[in-house]
């Protein structure tokens, strides 16, 4: 729940719509792909070396990760199809032979149709996410601030840190 919270209080502040925004698409990369292999090491970098808001990601990631169990017999058939076309087989037993791509797992058709799913989807996904944060901004903020909730944690917010 407090994770929701800070969310929401990234969504609500003067953070820049767009460190949301990548924040929600690094989190969908994370919870499209498989989670233990080599690729995610490079997403998690991006993660912790830009400012992105970690409630987003994680927010993001438990969702996209519920979506992928769906979505993984469509991931299998795609990398499938890209693991056996003919003008590519050369190229993929060549570096199946090197130690780094066995490493990898490339060879694996679900986790190949998940990273061509997941950074095919990145950049439409992120000017998705930020046209959702900015009209979420511009025409939900006002509403939601009315909640007797939403006064509530503002006001246990401001003593928090008076305090």
């Amino acid at each position: 729940m407090g994770l929701i919270l800070k969310l929401f209080k990234a969504l609500n502040a003067n953070q820049y719509p767009g460190q949301i925004a990548l924040s929600f698409v690094l989190g969908m990369i994370l919870g499209l792909t498989p989670l233990f292999f080599a690729h995610n090491l490079l997403t998690l970098a991006l993660i912790f070396m830009l400012r992105v808001n970690l409630a987003g990601v994680v927010v993001a990631w438990a969702f996209f990760s519920g979506l992928a169990y769906l979505l993984d017999p469509i991931f299998n058939q795609l990398g499938l199809w890209v693991l056996q076309m003919p003008a590519l087989e050369p190229m993929f037993t060549e570096a199946y032979n090197s130690a780094v791509w066995r490493f990898l797992h490339f060879n694996n058709s679900i986790v190949m149709g998940s990273i061509l799913v997941s950074y095919l989807l990145a950049i439409p996904a992120f000017i998705l996410f930020l046209i959702l944060i900015k009209t979420y901004r511009k025409t939900f903020l006002a509403w939601v601030s009315k909640f007797k909730v939403v006064q509530m944690l503002k006001a246990a917010d401001k003593a928090s840190l008076v305090s």
